[in-house]
């Protein structure tokens, strides 16, 4: 039976005491964190179900991995349609945490944290620290492998200050408590321009039965717009359109940029790095037009 742990002020949960906490199979809550080897960090509720599909069916999958979702907001600025459309904002913030956690059970998550901060209150000084400061709690906790946030390159102003966000925590970690593999998961923009040497690439064909349960446990979301649908053909595109000359090789695939660098060297400008991404995507377009245009 899962376990829903309300805000309270227990010792174990200092840092924690405002956030929703569930963990699915109801293992005690510092064991859930501490199984943690695969950590999600999305924006609001259902960027993890679209976002990291892969690390989600790869530990339903592994004995060995367990994977944990943090959620920043929650949720209140979406767009309605249907029937929530009716719903006042508390009674609809009440709805996608509820659709969070079914999303959790369904995926079979170790522990699932949903912050509830206003999407605005994230992307605020204050409220920007204050996230920082939650995200180094959880991540501490848990010290996973592996970390996959929102892309720093998306178009959405509230995912890239999570993104922002997980970076700044995950850098004032102790460097041995500093996760192995981060990456920045596609969202409201997609990564195929990246250079092939730099994608990291995620085959997804077997797991797109599991994606489709999962982004369809965001019933209000759904109602608005085919975000499942939509986010199924990114993943069949990726693996359609990624190399020109060789057949295809998987039936579906995520792509995600590498930010670990960020995170093991903090000396390292954020913006700098991801510009210069774009600049060897600038560079290659740029080398393929002078050849017929010099």
């Amino acid at each position: 039976m899962a376990s829903r742990l309300p805000p309270t002020r227990r010792p174990e949960l200092a840092g924690l005491e405002g956030a929703d906490l569930l963990v699915p199979d109801g293992t005690p809550l510092a064991e859930a964190f501490e199984r943690t080897t695969d950590l999600g960090i999305g924006a609001h509720p259902d960027d993890l179900e679209l976002m990291a599909l892969a690390p989600i069916g790869g530990c339903r999958h592994d004995p060995l991995r367990w994977f944990s979702g943090v959620v920043c907001t929650d949720g209140a600025g979406a767009a309605r349609a249907g029937r929530f459309t009716s719903l006042d904002p508390v009674a609809y913030v009440e709805q996608r945490r509820r659709e969070q956690r079914h999303a959790a059970e369904l995926g079979g998550y170790s522990v699932m944290v949903q912050l509830g901060h206003p999407s605005d209150a994230v992307r605020s000084d204050e409220g920007f620290e204050r996230l920082v400061d939650e995200l180094h709690d959880v991540v501490d906790r848990a010290r996973p492998m592996n970390v996959y946030t929102h892309s720093p390159t998306d178009k959405h102003e509230t995912h890239v200050a999570v993104a922002a966000a997980t970076i700044t925590a995950l850098r004032r970690l102790a460097p041995d408590r500093r996760p192995f593999h981060v990456v920045g998961c596609e969202g409201w923009r997609g990564l195929d321009w990246l250079g092939d040497h730099e994608k990291v690439v995620f085959d997804t064909s077997a797991l797109e039965d599991l994606g489709r349960e999962l982004a369809g446990a965001h019933e209000s979301q759904l109602a608005v717009t085919a975000y499942d649908r939509a986010e199924a053909g990114r993943r069949r595109a990726n693996a359609v359109f990624s190399d020109p000359h060789q057949p295809q090789k998987a039936a579906a695939a995520a792509v995600a940029m590498d930010l670990s660098p960020l995170v093991h060297n903090p000396d390292i400008d954020p913006v700098e790095f991801v510009v210069a991404a774009v600049d060897r995507f600038r560079r290659d377009v740029q080398g393929g037009l002078r050849r017929w245009f010099p």
